[in-house]
């Protein structure tokens, strides 16, 4: 997907996902700093990175999307 990005939440939230898998790190929060750093070129990041945070422990502690 990383060749495909657009400045919304779904392309942010698919980028999250296959980001999260590649980053090894046992603290959930330090993880989610860890794969928005490495999407900070993402648009949706760029544009509006409170609201991509918002949306990362959204997944993660609300939709328990990886636990």
């Amino acid at each position: 997907m990383k060749d495909k990005t657009y400045d919304n939440a779904d392309s942010f939230a698919i980028c999250f996902d296959e980001e999260w898998q590649k980053i090894s790190c046992d603290d959930i929060k330090i993880k989610i700093e860890k794969v928005i750093e490495n999407m900070s070129n993402h648009p949706f990041v760029s544009s509006n990175p409170v609201n991509a945070r918002k949306i990362a422990e959204f997944r993660i502690f609300s939709l328990k999307k990886f636990q």
